[in-house]
């Protein structure tokens, strides 16, 4: 079943019966698979990659590291919770190097993260630093390429 949750993965409109085609499996049987999966939580969502860029539709991102001290008995679980439910928030990651957290934050406009950071997330306890980076332009995103031009060397389609 890890090849189904790979095809998911890369592309959640699959229906059962392209994925019993490709899988080689009963449809029955994997759409009660893909149940449990659901209800386990081991497929948490079903997304959309937007390019907001070409939607025309202004939105700022920023990568953000976190810098904290984890609490006794919990470690980074509690703090990360917390910060987790700002709606600002769209991933939280427990990484490992110059940071404990690293965040992606999303917002109307760079004005707006600033203020998140000044006044949601630098100011929660257990919190000792941050780094902001802002996102200037998305390339990739989850595997997607969102640039239409080729590589370097690579020829352009020409037609009569």
């Amino acid at each position: 079943m890890n090849e189904l949750l790979k095809l998911l993965e890369k592309n959640a409109r699959y229906d059962v019966k392209d994925l019993a085609g490709l899988l080689s499996e009963n449809e029955n049987e994997l759409a009660k698979q893909i149940e449990v999966y659901e209800k386990d939580q081991v497929i948490a969502g079903y997304h959309t990659i937007i390019n907001w860029e070409r939607a025309d539709v202004e939105i700022s991102k920023a990568i953000i590291f976190v810098n904290c001290v984890p609490e006794r008995d919990s470690g980074y679980d509690k703090l990360a919770m917390r910060i987790a439910r700002y709606p600002e928030v769209e991933s939280l990651s427990l990484i490992s190097g110059k940071a404990e957290f690293m965040l992606v934050v999303n917002a109307a406009n760079m004005r707006e993260i600033s203020s998140f950071v000044a006044h949601k997330l630098a100011p929660t306890e257990g919190v000792n630093g941050t780094e902001t980076m802002f996102i200037l332009k998305e390339y990739k995103n989850n595997g997607f390429m969102f640039s239409d031009e080729k590589e370097d060397g690579e020829r352009l389609l020409v037609t009569p």
